[in-house]
């Protein structure tokens, strides 16, 4: 069998903050997005696509780039915000929030997917760019697991629904607890499943 080989990601200059998002598909729960700057001079092993890692694998390099980033910063766009905006907007929205809490200004900001929010800074979109800019494959490691920790807590205040297990995404057991206990607060009115189960109660 061939050995696995390492996944080599660009790194970029000093200054280049990679941004990316976690939580545009769930039915619950805030969407967050995190902006990092990594010091070249410190590479982290291991970066890429968040979704490619495991749950340990995310929190051991989560911790790393917290301690060894030039700058990082996760922020959200509240349920609320989605439900009033839609999800793109919101999305964009918890990107601005990321880029301009980091302490030390970027001189270029790679966004994954295939836009940027409309701001001032020097920017461009890079289509998987989490899986080829270490900066941007960070950034999606802080948001996955910033947002995993807060559907952990908000399982601890509705274990009905089973937060912790799905983080919100549409599984059959999410939808089947839906029906049972029908919406919470940090659920997604906008968002077809709940609309229509919505539409349905007051229907009946």
């Amino acid at each position: 069998m061939t050995p696995r080989q390492p996944v080599i990601l660009h790194v970029g200059p000093l200054g280049l903050c990679g941004v990316d998002e976690a939580g545009r598909g769930p039915l619950a729960g805030p969407v967050m997005a995190a902006a990092v700057m990594l010091d070249p001079a410190q590479p982290i092993a291991g970066l890429r696509d968040s979704k490619k890692l495991s749950a340990a694998a995310r929190e051991r390099l989560a911790d790393e780039i917290r301690a060894r980033a030039v700058a990082w910063c996760v922020a959200e766009a509240s349920v609320a915000e989605i439900d009033r905006l839609n999800i793109l907007q919101a999305t964009l929205l918890a990107m601005q929030r990321a880029v301009a809490g980091l302490r030390t200004p970027p001189d270029d900001v790679w966004v994954d997917g295939n836009r940027c929010p409309d701001w001032a800074w020097r920017s461009q979109a890079v289509v998987k760019g989490d899986d080829k800019v270490a900066a941007i494959a960070a950034a999606s490691i802080l948001a996955k697991t910033a947002r995993d920790q807060y559907m952990c807590g908000l399982h601890e205040d509705f274990p009905m629904y089973g937060f912790a297990r799905h983080m919100g995404y549409g599984t059959a057991t999410h939808l089947a607890a839906l029906k049972a206990h029908g919406a919470c607060p940090q659920h997604r009115r906008s968002f077809s499943p709940i609309k229509l189960m919505l539409d349905q109660s007051v229907l009946f």
